[in-house]
């Protein structure tokens, strides 16, 4: 599978200027996908230097090149900080986190990401583990519903889509896409593509506990960075660009500040980016899929 029909890799020049790489130094692709980002980085490492590729969707492992400075670890990025000891690397110089679902994800029917197929209502970026979008539709509470489709979806209407959701279980169980589908032509307001994509969004951080694994990445990354090290991180969804606004500036996902004894605002990172770094015009005409895209720079103090 090519990297072009896995996943374009998005803001590449500027993840790579950003990450400051020492050819010598040790890197993380924590989101490795169709491997876009990190051959770039391997374009700027010497004979000496390391780059640690994570993913947890094996289909990606068919996107690892030979080249003996990669370590393609196969696993989540919230075991970040375990993976690379077992690698016997404690502090690395760079860390670049691409989030969100790639385009093969998207694209891959049986996978169940998009409202466009047939299939099981799966969205598990790591086809092993447990909870299904089909197992959040069919056994969360109302309450629990109506969390997961307005926080995580921001979607206009969640108490009347949960209800509907609950109503529609109920008679018959969610198994494929077409029977969710069934039920938002019911209930959805406003464009309908837009309210779709909010509502499968919704389910697949869910699913995969996003939120949860991005607060991990975030603060043991903070950890294995060495002084001067740099954390680049991308992200599509206004909660995820949130909790890496707080990391960098308080060293906490919740955003609230430490403090020594005389009051000082302790600080763990330099922000690099004082506003988000967004997608040239020219890059969203051409891979529509970056259009969310915020780019988040800071360098471990």
């Amino acid at each position: 599978m090519s990297e072009k029909n896995y996943h374009v890799p998005v803001m590449l020049n500027e993840c790579i200027e950003y990450l400051n790489i020492d050819p010598n130094g040790i890197y993380v692709d924590v989101t490795f996908g169709g491997g876009g980002h990190s051959k770039a980085i391997l374009k700027h490492l010497g004979a000496d230097g390391r780059l640690y590729a994570f993913d947890q969707d094996p289909d990606a492992a068919t996107n690892v090149v030979k080249d003996e400075r990669l370590i393609f670890v196969d696993g989540n990025f919230r075991e970040l900080k375990k993976m690379l000891k077992v690698h016997g690397v404690r502090q690395v110089n760079g860390i670049l986190a691409d989030l969100g679902v790639s385009s093969h994800q998207l694209d891959a029917a049986k996978r169940g990401f998009s409202y466009g197929s047939d299939e099981f209502l799966d969205m598990r970026m790591q086809p092993g583990s447990s909870l299904t979008a089909a197992d959040v539709l069919n056994k969360h509470t109302p309450d629990d519903l109506l969390k997961v489709f307005s926080h995580y979806g921001e979607v206009r209407n969640s108490r009347t889509l949960a209800d509907a959701v609950v109503q529609a279980r109920s008679q018959r169980k969610f198994k494929v896409v077409p029977d969710l589908l069934a039920v938002l032509e019911t209930v959805m307001v406003g464009d309908r593509f837009k309210y779709l994509a909010q509502v499968f969004q919704a389910l697949r951080i869910e699913v995969n506990d996003e939120m949860g694994a991005l607060k991990d990445l975030l603060m043991q990354g903070g950890e294995v960075l060495a002084p001067g090290g740099r954390f680049v991180v991308m992200s599509y969804h206004s909660l995820e660009d949130r909790l890496v606004k707080n990391f960098f500036k308080a060293g906490n996902p919740e955003g609230e500040h430490d403090k020594d004894f005389y009051g000082n605002i302790k600080k763990n990172f330099k922000i690099l980016t004082k506003k988000p770094v967004e997608p040239t015009l020219e890059e969203r005409r051409s891979n529509t899929r970056s259009g969310s895209a915020r780019l988040r720079v800071a360098e471990k103090i």
